[in-house]
């Protein structure tokens, strides 16, 4: 079967023996499993901490997390009730089925829509379809954002969201090197006493002290390259891609992080989180990213 299903996860199986593990919790993708050229057994891609909990008492620390409808702490007025992040990656979703299952790879989607708890701290009408789909060496997953709101005021009734794939990808963070944001303008949240936009000047951008950098209007294509292996991200509708790993200093910090795990992992999270995505009623948005295996050697000297 490609499609496995019980009470709280979905496995989905391709039949070239790449496979993906997605919880209904946070619809959060907890596994990629994916071969290459140089490792013919499919190999985990993605990092989840050894001390995340899985249980659905917090969101899930690693995989891809799913951020709607803000980034960090909130800053859009409708938003003051919310925690960071949002509410998305720690909601309980509903299943909606398969929607593709033939030899060039499974779908499944899942959906997102008010509970009594999300109305307790927003009032938007929204909702979300989240459609994951694995090929045998891809992995792509799709959010659309539908603005359900029937209000016929003047002027209409604007839904104003930011949305994030926080991808946790399993790689060396001390040899990792990002492609494709040399140029571009970025908030570096690490260094607290520069206030403004920075300019990136490196050709592959490491991660080897303490980064939380958010780029903005970005390519929307990058490579992540480490000795032996990369993989590429193409995405759409997706504007911003932030780059993060805490390093020691602050990684030992964070209580569901195992020791040392910042060595193995590098954020690399597209999203549209520079401003806010607006919809109008009955009009639906949607960000996809499409993660791919590099096959070869493609190191950049620098």
């Amino acid at each position: 079967m490609p499609v496995e299903q019980s009470a709280d996860k979905i496995i989905l199986k391709h039949p070239k023996g790449s496979s993906a593990e997605l919880l209904l919790y946070g619809a959060t993708v907890i596994s990629w499993k994916a071969a290459d050229k140089l490792h013919l057994e499919p190999f985990e891609r993605l990092f989840v901490s050894s001390k995340a909990l899985l249980d659905g008492s917090k969101p899930v620390r690693g995989g891809i997390p799913v951020v709607f409808p803000c980034f960090g702490a909130p800053s859009h007025p409708e938003h003051a009730r919310l925690s960071q992040h949002g509410f998305a990656r720690n909601s309980v979703w509903t299943w909606d089925g398969i929607v593709m299952d033939n030899e060039a790879g499974v779908s499944v989607r899942l959906t997102l829509e008010p509970t009594s708890g999300i109305q307790a701290v927003y009032n938007k009408p929204f909702h979300l379809s989240y459609v994951v789909t694995l090929a045998e060496h891809q992995l792509s997953t799709d959010l659309h954002v539908k603005n359900t709101s029937t209000s016929t005021d003047f002027p209409p009734d604007v839904l104003e969201f930011q949305a994030l794939f926080h991808n946790y990808i399993r790689a060396p963070s001390s040899s990792v090197l990002i492609h494709s944001l040399e140029n571009l303008k970025y908030i570096d949240k690490i260094d607290s006493s520069f206030q403004g936009l920075k300019t990136e000047t490196r050709a592959g951008v490491d991660v080897k002290t303490a980064t939380d950098s958010v780029y903005e209007d970005a390519p929307q294509n990058y490579e992540l390259t480490w000795p032996g292996g990369g993989l590429s991200l193409r995405t759409t509708h997706l504007k911003d891609v932030v780059v993060w790993n805490p390093q020691a200093e602050a990684g030992s910090k964070i209580g569901d992080m195992e020791e040392g795990g910042w060595e193995r992992y590098v954020c690399l999270e597209p999203g549209h989180v520079r401003g806010f995505a607006k919809i109008e009623p009955g009009r639906t948005w949607m960000g996809q990213q499409v993660l791919s295996v590099i096959h070869e050697e493609r190191r950049m000297h620098l």
